[in-house]
C-alpha cells in the first residue's frame, strides 16, 4: 500500500506544473496551488532525479525560500549529485530561475528520522516580481506585450518567451515609438536582460528610463489624441489619395508657425507647442496618414550631408517622396520621384526603389 501511495505521488509530481529539462528540451505546464503548497509545507517526496528537479522547480515558481524534500526511495549514493545538478540547472538553464535566483544552498540529512534534503533559495527577484512575469508563445506575442508596456508608460516589462529569437530590442522600442507617436510620447532609454544566456525559452527583462514622469506622459497622450482624431476626419470622403495626402499636409503644416527644435516628446511638442524637427514631422505625418487609411513610410537618410527624415507615400501604386519641411519652405505640398531627390541619400534597398517613382510625372497640389 505504501509503495502504491508513493507511486501515485510520483505520477502526480510528473504531471504537476513545473519546468522539466528532458532530452535537451524544456517543457512547461501549469502549476496547481495545492502542489505549490506541498512544496512550501515540506511534504514533498522524490524517488529519483526527475521528481527532485520538479520539486525544486516548483519552489522557484512559487518563490519558496526553504523546503524539505524527502528522499527515502531515492538511491542514497546519487542524492548529492542529483541535488547539485538540479541546483545548477535551475540557476543557469531554467529561465525563471536564471532571472530570479541569487543562490541555492542545500543540506542532505534526515527529517523526522527519514532521509531528506533541506533546500534554501535566496532570490534577486521575489514573489511579487515572479508573479508579474507575462508569457508569450513567440516573438509576435512578445512584441505586442512590449508595445502595451510602452503605451501604458510602464517602467518596464518582464516576459517569458517560449520561442525566443535573437533581435535588437532597443531598436524595436525606438522603431515602435517612431511609428506610434500618437500613443508613445517619449522614447525611453532601454536596459535589456535575457535569462538564461542562451536557449529558445528565455525570460526577457526590459527596463525603461524616461525623462518625463509617467503622469505627465499620460496627460500628453490625452492632449494629442484629439489632433490625430481630427486629422482622420479632415480627409474623410471620396477624394483621390493625392488630394488626401495634400490635405493632411495642410492640416499639419499650415496651422502653426513652427520652431525647428528637437524634443524628448516629439508628437506632443509638435502638436501642442509648435516645436519639432524633421523626425517629429515625418513621424506624426506618417501616423496621421495611416489612421486615414493612406500608405506612408518614414525614410531615414541624409540631406546635404546632414541626418534627415522625410516620408514616402503611395499614390495609384507609385511611390513618391515628401519632405514636409522642404515643401513648407517652398510654399506648398509636392510629391517627388527618386530622380527629383537630388542631395538626399538613403538606403535604397530598404525602400524598394524598383517601384518608386522614377519617370512618372510629378504631381503637385
Amino acid at each position: 500500500m505504501k509503495r502504491m501511495i508513493l507511486l501515485l505521488a510520483a505520477v502526480c509530481l510528473l504531471l504537476s506544473g513545473c519546468g522539466v529539462w528532458m532530452d535537451g528540451h524544456y517543457e512547461s505546464v501549469t502549476l496547481h496551488q495545492e502542489q505549490l503548497t506541498d512544496v512550501q509545507s515540506g511534504t514533498v517526496s522524490a524517488a529519483n532525479y526527475t521528481e527532485l528537479l520538479e520539486a525544486m522547480t516548483r519552489m522557484v515558481d512559487s518563490s519558496t525560500e526553504s523546503a524539505v524534500i524527502y528522499v527515502s526511495d531515492y538511491d542514497q549514493s546519487s542524492v548529492e549529485v542529483g541535488v547539485g545538478t538540479a541546483a545548477r540547472y535551475l540557476q543557469k538553464m531554467y529561465p525563471i530561475g536564471a532571472y530570479a535566483i541569487e543562490k541555492i544552498d542545500y543540506e542532505i540529512g534526515t527529517g523526522g528520522g527519514k532521509p531528506a534534503v533541506s533546500v534554501n533559495i535566496s532570490y534577486i527577484h521575489g514573489r511579487s516580481e515572479i508573479r508579474k512575469i507575462q508569457k508569450a508563445q513567440d516573438m509576435a506575442g512578445m512584441e505586442a506585450k512590449i508595445a502595451d508596456a510602452l503605451e501604458k508608460c510602464d517602467a518596464g516589462v518582464v516576459i517569458l518567451v517560449e520561442n525566443f529569437e535573437a533581435t535588437d530590442l532597443t531598436q524595436f522600442v525606438e522603431d515602435y515609438a517612431m511609428l506610434n507617436p500618437d500613443t508613445v510620447m517619449e522614447t525611453p532609454q532601454v536596459a535589456v536582460g535575457l535569462y538564461p544566456d542562451a536557449g529558445t525559452t528565455r525570460v526577457l527583462e526590459l527596463n525603461f528610463t524616461y525623462q518625463t514622469s509617467r503622469d505627465a506622459l499620460r496627460q500628453m497622450q490625452t492632449q494629442v489624441e484629439p489632433y490625430f482624431a481630427s486629422a482622420s476626419l479632415y480627409v474623410s470622403g471620396d477624394g483621390a489619395d493625392s488630394q488626401k495626402y495634400a490635405q493632411l499636409y495642410a492640416f499639419l503644416l499650415e496651422r502653426y508657425d513652427y520652431k525647428f527644435e528637437t524634443s524628448l516628446t516629439p508628437a506632443y511638442s509638435l502638436l501642442c507647442h509648435g516645436v519639432g524637427d524633421c523626425e517629429a514631422f515625418a513621424s506624426v505625418y506618417a501616423a496621421m496618414c495611416r489612421q486615414a487609411g493612406l500608405e506612408c513610410r518614414i525614410v531615414s537618410g541624409t540631406k546635404a550631408g546632414e541626418p534627415w527624415y522625410w516620408n514616402m507615400i503611395c499614390d495609384d501604386g507609385v511611390y513618391y517622396h515628401v519632405d514636409l519641411l522642404r515643401c513648407n519652405s517652398e510654399g506648398g505640398f509636392r510629391m517627388r520621384s527618386d530622380a527629383e531627390m537630388e542631395g538626399y541619400v538613403w538606403d535604397y534597398s530598404a525602400y524598394d526603389p524598383s517601384v518608386t517613382a522614377e519617370t512618372e510625372p510629378q504631381k503637385n497640389n
